[in-house]
């Protein structure tokens, strides 16, 4: 009897201390089935930190390289509006002769179906452009008129013939070392002076045809002329003989129209010099030779040797 009193209480006092050590297991969660708090913690910290757990990089004051590479932007992505979408971009690629040869012709014959404003209903036919796409200077002039609207042609009537005289009294041709293009491809009825509209219409296709043409040097003729490229209500007598910059990029130099210069008036002699001076500059800055007047004094441009 003794014995079995003893091995019943040995029992029991090992039941009690198997219960409370299960009773502790099971409170530190290292045995039994896990609570629910427990494992959904457990998940938390092992598949999903918090964002804090990673520092984010501190913005340094000078160029870092970033830890991910950027991609690179879409060749085709173009930042300026363009008459046509065409990849590669323009403006983003360097244009060679085949791409000159090839697009100028195709933007010309888009400009001739173009009813973008109410000039399509008016004008003869549009007016593209002269000279050479591959040359380094660039004039752009206001807009056609009569003459430039019979022969599709920029710059052809007594204005046009000044400015081929202006351009030989540089020392240049005509025909070989520039561009002419207007910012307007329709003329105005009675030449009168673009409406903003009409502007905004055409700045496109000027835009992709500077992109394809890519001219060292930009001279802009005249106040609608340069107000169109700067996007600047300044007129041009504050502003000729200034170097700016087209896009911020090509250089541009404002001058006085043709037009203006064979309007008489009491500053035309003054103006004609002031012209002179403007183009001797564009040819300093592409380092061509500056060709002397025949004559001592300032004469206009038409006087200079041609």
């Amino acid at each position: 009897m003794a014995e079995a009193e003893e091995l019943r209480g040995e029992l029991a006092e090992l039941a009690a201390a198997l219960r409370a050590y299960l009773e502790q297991q099971q409170a530190s969660g290292a045995t039994g089935i896990p609570r629910t708090p427990r494992a959904s913690g457990a998940r938390a910290a092992t598949a999903s930190p918090a964002p804090s757990a990673t520092p984010r990089p501190t913005p340094s004051p000078g160029p870092t390289p970033s830890p991910v590479p950027s991609p690179a932007p879409s060749p085709t992505a173009s930042p300026t509006p363009r008459a046509t979408a065409k990849p590669p971009s323009a403006a983003t690629a360097t244009p060679t002769a085949t791409d000159r040869a090839v697009r100028l012709p195709q933007l010309a014959r888009e400009i001739a179906g173009c009813t973008r404003c109410g000039l399509s209903k008016t004008r003869t036919q549009t007016v593209f452009a002269r000279g050479n796409p591959d040359a380094s200077i660039c004039f752009i002039g206001e807009a056609p008129g009569a003459d430039e609207d019979a022969q599709g042609v920029p710059f052809v009537g007594r204005a046009g013939q000044l400015l081929d005289r202006m351009i030989q009294a540089m020392g240049l041709s005509p025909e070989r070392d520039v561009y002419i293009v207007n910012i307007l491809r329709c003329r105005p009825p009675g030449n009168r002076k673009p409406e903003p509209d009409e502007v905004s219409a055409c700045m496109p296709y000027l835009q992709e045809q500077l992109d394809l043409v890519k001219p060292k040097v930009i001279i802009a003729l005249g106040g609608t002329a340069v107000g169109s490229l700067l996007g600047t209500t300044l007129g041009i007598t504050k502003l000729r003989g200034q170097w700016k910059l087209y896009r911020g990029t090509t250089l541009l130099m404002p001058t006085f129209h043709p037009s203006y210069l064979l309007r008489p008036s009491p500053q035309q002699a003054e103006a004609k010099k002031q012209a002179w001076e403007d183009l001797q500059a564009v040819l300093r800055e592409l380092g061509l030779p500056v060709p002397v007047a025949k004559k001592r004094g300032d004469p206009g441009p038409e006087e200079k040797p041609s």
